[in-house]
């Protein structure tokens, strides 16, 4: 019997993966779950571009804007819950698409994850408290005091991040960096439940600092500003812990002025997207669309893959 089939489109931000997962899913009757760790949260759509309301009545959306503000989430949650809906789609459809550009949660799903330790809430909360009373320095000294091998390769501003390692941490009495085993380096997509297609969107770099420099501008367009108003009170929440909103914040701080603000944004995404594609370039399964080339070739690209 044939395995159904996983389609994993992911690139950097602004490279057009959402338009090209809804073209697919109409193509092969299918549905699609986003793998974007900011798009789970709700009352930040602009932000974290969402796909539109019009494309999700549409095609049929999972993991998008089910969660308050405030509610924890991890890659382990997102290996969960991604596992229980493709087992549902596939009782349906011979295909499903998982459609972002959040690196760890698409490693945990086809890579499996480490064996971590369930944090006690009370530990979470009183490590947050302690966060937002005495800022990023404290939580970044902290994980170097608590784990110093991790403190060296991680991201410090990845502050997401760095607390995971520092509640794992406190949780489990020892390094964080102890408990991981490396597992990713050895996956073997043939012991999953279906057979995976994994593309990703790429083109010139000019082009994609283009695209990204238009996206933050129309973002302004379509209300940025009062979406970043509307939250700024929680601005403490990991949740808001984000390009497009920490500028806006520093703005309404008085830190920065719009324009600033504004090109602020657009300098740290083009960051990010420089990240997410040495991300890529550790992955020898991807398989490489152009973005010049556009939505419905690349679709039909994808088409015959999925037949030869």
């Amino acid at each position: 019997m044939n395995k159904p089939t996983l389609i994993v489109i992911t690139g950097p931000t602004a490279s057009g993966k959402s338009a090209l997962a809804v073209s697919l899913a109409h193509k092969l009757n299918t549905e699609i779950i986003s793998a974007d760790s900011r798009q789970i949260y709700k009352g930040i759509p602009i932000v974290t571009a969402v796909p539109s309301l019009e494309e999700r009545e549409e095609v049929e959306h999972h993991l998008i804007e089910i969660l308050p503000l405030d509610a924890y989430y991890s890659a382990a949650k997102f290996q969960e819950d991604t596992h229980k809906i493709l087992e549902n789609i596939f009782k349906n459809h011979a295909t499903a698409i998982v459609c972002g550009g959040s690196m760890l949660y698409l490693d945990a799903l086809l890579n499996g994850i480490d064996e971590l330790p369930t944090v006690p809430e009370e530990i979470r909360i009183s490590l947050m408290k302690e966060w937002q009373e005495k800022g990023d320095d404290w939580l970044v000294e902290r994980l170097r005091e608590t784990d110093i091998d991790y403190y060296r390769r991680v991201d410090l501003k990845n502050l997401k991040r760095v607390f995971h390692a520092v509640e794992i941490s406190q949780t489990a009495g020892r390094p964080y960096s102890e408990l991981l085993t490396k597992q990713a380096q050895s996956a073997d997509y043939a012991k999953l439940p279906y057979d995976v297609v994994k593309v990703c969107l790429t083109g010139e770099r000019e082009l994609l600092f283009e695209r990204i420099n238009k996206r933050v501008i129309k973002m302004m367009e379509a209300g940025l500003e009062e979406e970043a108003r509307r939250v700024y009170h929680l601005r403490h929440l990991n949740s808001l812990n984000t390009v497009g909103l920490k500028e806006m914040f520093s703005w309404f701080d008085g830190k920065l002025t719009k324009d600033e603000a504004v090109s602020r944004i657009q300098k740290n995404t083009r960051v990010y997207a420089k990240k997410q594609l040495t991300w890529h370039r550790r992955d020898s399964k991807l398989i490489y669309l152009d973005i010049k080339d556009g939505v419905s070739s690349n679709a039909e690209k994808i088409m015959r893959l999925l037949s030869s």
